[in-house]
């Protein structure tokens, strides 16, 4: 081929890729715009402060995009109502969320790098069907065992038990965490980047596999900590399903703030007129995960670079 052929095809590979490329933003940037659309307007929402020419106050949907007045009203009302019978019921019910969601990531995190240390450095019998049954399991969605998980916990008293409502607080922690261990494939990743010899070198001056692990594995494994903890953080504090299944409709002093938000507007007492309220909480709800991420973007990367390649 002349160098003129050669210069002609490189052009054209050069311009198929450059089209290729834009074709690949514009579609990426429309389907930004649309994922980011109904975000601003609950956040609009949530900010919203108009009142009607009698004035009583807007707090339902309405038809223009943009309001007209801005204002914290929302927030002031979300923070001060009571809800069911419940005073200050929204502040309560992120501390419920936030009491969850600390406990089951403490219990979570370590049961998950256990089990992942397990899998990982030691070698047993029957280690490698385990770990496929692992795979299997994880195929099915987790709501599958709801039913089955809620008469386990009402049999031994933790759910659906009118004396003690607050035991259902601690059967929702147990089924966000009793299960968490089968969880342990991007952990395991990690795990088996870190050299064995550290481990045999360990066993060799009589350390346990508990003592390796505390005082060798662990404080190698900064990201895969972080990652693991974030993961097992913001489960409980998005879930709705679990939560409103174990702790009930009657316990409105038990609910987390996923369940309480659903039932200002879809409860056994909707108001329509809550629904700016029901965004201001929607955006509270989001800023600590937001917060989260950001500062810790670099640890939950590596975490999950590392465990992914590996594993």
């Amino acid at each position: 081929m002349s160098t003129a052929g050669k210069k002609r095809k490189f052009s054209s590979q050069s311009r198929n890729r450059r089209i290729s490329l834009g074709a690949t933003y514009t579609v990426l940037s429309l389907l930004s715009v649309i994922w980011l659309i109904p975000l601003i307007w609950i956040v609009l929402s949530a900010f919203r402060c108009e009142y009607q020419p009698d004035g009583t106050f807007i707090g339902r949907v309405t038809s223009s995009f943009f309001p007209k007045q801005f204002g914290l009203k929302n927030f002031e009302d979300l923070f001060t109502a009571t809800y069911y019978g419940v005073p200050k019921a929204f502040p309560r019910w992120m501390l419920n969320t936030l009491f969850i969601a600390i406990i089951d990531c403490i219990i979570s995190t370590f049961l998950v790098l256990s089990v992942a240390y397990c899998m990982s450095k030691l070698k047993f019998k029957l280690r490698k069907p385990f770990m496929n049954i692992s795979m299997i399991l994880g195929l099915f969605p987790g709501f599958m065992s709801m039913i089955a998980i809620y008469f386990l916990l009402k049999s031994v008293g933790l759910t659906g038990n009118p004396s003690h409502p607050e035991y259902s607080v601690v059967g929702l922690i147990l089924a966000y965490s009793a299960g968490a261990g089968l969880g342990f494939q991007i952990a395991k990743g990690f795990f088996d980047v870190l050299p064995n010899a550290l481990v045999e070198s360990a066993k060799l001056d009589g350390c346990t596999n508990f003592k390796i692990f505390r005082r060798i594995i662990l404080p190698l494994s900064k990201p895969i900590i972080i990652y693991q903890a974030l993961m097992s953080f913001t489960g409980p504090w998005m879930d709705f399903i679990f939560a409103k299944v174990i702790i009930g409709a009657d316990n409105a002093k038990y609910w987390t703030v996923s369940v309480g938000l659903y039932s200002m507007l879809f409860g056994t007492h909707p108001d329509t007129n809550l629904f700016t309220q029901f965004a201001a909480g929607c955006v509270i709800v989001a800023v600590p995960i937001v917060t989260l991420f950001m500062f810790l973007q670099q640890y939950y990367v590596e975490g999950v670079t590392a465990g992914a390649v590996k594993g």
